[in-house]
């Protein structure tokens, strides 16, 4: 028989409007109260009824979660710390895969406000933020996440772009490179032009240049671009010694043209990565990369979205999370 309201008041030992205060997010009940409540729910399969809720403005105790492609695995990755935060604190998580696409983006975000979700994380580049507009009306609390949003309605969540570019040209200085080319995704993205603004800070400050000519921006293909635009940088009489990659799926493609060409790495190429997914360990060789608090930043997300559920009126500043370089085996000094 399925569990009722009732059936958890008794379990946990505390009266229906406890329990009722504590799904709704309401009433003076300790955190350390709260977790055991929750926790018996959970061990009881009680879920308030999400259509009920909706249909009374309450709380549905779910969110919606756009990424541009959950095949990514820093994407993944992402949605699974959204997922984890969310299940500990009572939420389902709703995931849509947007590709980058304004028509899909709008598609996905009328239909997560139809299905009354308490509030959105936003991890998709969008073109037309007026996209928006229909849920900052409605006062839908929006969590941007790893990625700059530039709106005074919508909390940020990301890392510090501009010194995770920095230290990887940083990196690559120090080990004696100056030949230095840039794979990057769509320049449409902030977080790879901000990346190679503090690559090419780093390389200023060094008296290096940055040709141009060197920085590839491709697609969304991530993979095949990387492995595309390196064949074509170390098909050319002089080309570099190394590669910095907006994105860790673009230094894969980046290591795969350089061993169909027979580049050695690092020996001959040194490559540097960005984001420190589960794949940066495994390559052949490990990628050095600079790495994102995964974990941390979908954590945050979602305490910031529930937050905004029980303050709404509060500040919505930008939380700017602070990138680690993680030096492995595809880079090394020159002549190593």
């Amino acid at each position: 028989m399925k569990a009722t309201i009732y059936d958890v008041a008794r379990e946990a030992g505390v009266s229906i409007a406890a329990v009722s205060q504590v799904i709704n997010g309401k009433g003076k009940i300790s955190e350390e109260r709260r977790n055991e409540i929750f926790s018996v729910m959970e061990r009881l399969n009680y879920r308030p009824s999400v259509i009920a809720a909706a249909l009374t403005g309450k709380r549905t105790y779910t969110l919606g979660l756009l990424v541009p492609d959950i095949s990514n695995p820093f994407f993944a990755e992402i949605a699974h710390a959204v997922e984890d935060q969310g299940h500990k604190l009572g939420y389902s998580i709703v995931i849509c895969s947007t590709h980058n696409e304004d028509e899909r983006i709008e598609r996905y975000l009328t239909l997560l406000q139809q299905k009354s979700v308490d509030g959105m994380i936003i991890g998709t580049g969008m073109d037309n933020l007026e996209l928006l507009a229909p849920l900052v009306d409605k006062s839908v609390p929006i969590v941007s996440i790893a990625r700059e949003m530039p709106s005074a309605y919508v909390q940020t969540v990301h890392v510090g772009d501009f010194d995770g570019g920095k230290l990887a040209g940083q990196h690559l200085l120090a080990l004696g490179h100056t030949r230095i080319a840039v794979l990057a995704e769509h320049l449409k993205v902030s977080s790879s032009r901000e990346r190679i603004r503090g690559f090419r800070d780093a390389l200023a400050g060094a008296g290096c240049e940055l040709p141009d000519a060197w920085v590839k921006p491709g697609g969304f293909d991530l993979l095949q671009g990387g492995k595309r635009q390196t064949l074509e940088l170390l098909r050319q009489a002089e080309c570099p010694t190394a590669l910095f990659c907006c994105n860790d799926l673009l230094a894969i493609g980046a290591l795969q043209a350089a061993k169909e060409l027979g580049v050695r790495v690092p020996e001959e190429l040194s490559i540097v990565g960005f984001d420190d997914t589960i794949l940066a360990s495994v390559t052949d060789p490990p990628l050095t990369t600079v790495a994102q608090p995964i974990e941390a930043m979908g954590k945050l997300a979602v305490d910031l979205l529930i937050g905004q559920l029980t303050n709404p009126s509060e500040a919505k500043p930008a939380h700017v999370l602070e990138p680690k370089l993680v030096v492995r085996k595809s880079t090394a000094s020159i002549g190593d």
